[in-house]
């Protein structure tokens, strides 16, 4: 029994699983190629990654209930912030990119604990809840635009996959979150 019954939600639901399967692959690949001492956080960060996207499988498939789903993706994804974006963060060309960075994570972190921490989360507005996930995006477009104006190197292909890895997660999440919101 699939919870979702829109051919929009299945196809965000979809496109995220298979987006966010294709990425982390890449990733593994990439931790196996480049060896485990160098890119050991990346694996770290992929587990977490890949929890978010079990659990959105598992809550496509109506095993997991609401709550449980909305707790622990935002407890996933508010990890991956905390490690990847604020305490280890990398280093960017430029003092106010990293700021601005570093900033938005933080910003972005409050939105994930504001959410979940609100006894009635399904009042959360669509609004709110698509904010969370375009900064994200920001977030990792100014990653993005980072690594276009640093030199390019072996790492690059696999640092512009990983960068967008917690969008497409958090675009899926927040797809799931709406449908609840909708629903009560």
């Amino acid at each position: 029994m699939l919870r979702f019954k829109t051919k929009g939600k299945i196809f965000d639901v979809a496109v995220t699983t298979v987006a966010g399967l294709f990425s982390v692959g890449t990733m593994i690949y990439a931790v196996m190629h480049f060896g485990l001492k160098e890119s050991w956080p990346e694996l770290v960060l992929n587990m977490f990654y890949l929890a978010c996207l079990v659990m959105m499988g598992m809550f496509f498939f109506n095993k997991l209930k609401p709550e449980q789903f909305n707790y622990w993706c935002s407890v996933c994804i508010g990890v991956t912030i905390l490690l990847r974006d604020i305490l280890f963060a990398p280093p960017l060309a430029f003092y106010a990119l990293h700021l601005m960075c570093l900033i938005l994570s933080v910003v972005l972190l409050c939105m994930l604990t504001y959410f979940y921490s609100r006894k009635d989360w399904k009042s959360y507005t669509k609004r709110n809840l698509w904010l969370i996930c375009i900064i994200d995006m920001v977030i990792a477009a100014l990653y993005n635009y980072d690594i276009y104006i640093e030199p390019i190197n072996e790492y690059t292909p696999y640092l512009l996959t990983e960068i967008w890895i917690r969008p497409t997660i958090t675009y899926g999440l927040v797809a799931c979150f709406v449908s609840e919101t909708e629903k009560s």
